[in-house]
């Protein structure tokens, strides 16, 4: 596991495993995202379980697929913020999606 890799998602993640377990277990977290079309979970939910195992694994012990996993949810983080919408994003979908993929946006650093 190189820095390169790391370093962006620990920044694009700012949930921690606590916070994101418990977000994903509300009914907002279940109701945004795209669903397959044979419905079931969201990709941004399954996302949001594949981190909380990233961050309860040591750096020296992931594997090549979390390391895939950290650069799309850091691409998808990036491309999300990009996309931010005006006025008050408290309660939207937009926020919602971000923190299904674990960042979010109104969190203090």
């Amino acid at each position: 596991m190189t820095d390169d890799v790391h370093a962006p998602f620990r920044e694009a993640v700012n949930m921690t495993a606590a916070e994101l377990s418990k977000w994903l277990e509300t009914g907002e977290s279940r109701d945004v995202g795209q669903k397959p079309a044979s419905g079931g979970e969201s990709v941004g939910h399954d996302s949001g379980r594949k981190i909380i195992k990233i961050l309860h694994t040591r750096k020296a012990d992931l594997t090549d697929a979390d390391e895939a996993h950290m650069r799309k949810v850091t691409g998808y983080v990036h491309r999300h913020l990009a996309q931010r919408p005006s006025g008050d994003v408290t309660d939207t979908a937009w926020r919602y999606s971000l923190m299904n993929w674990g960042h979010d946006p109104l969190k203090k650093k």
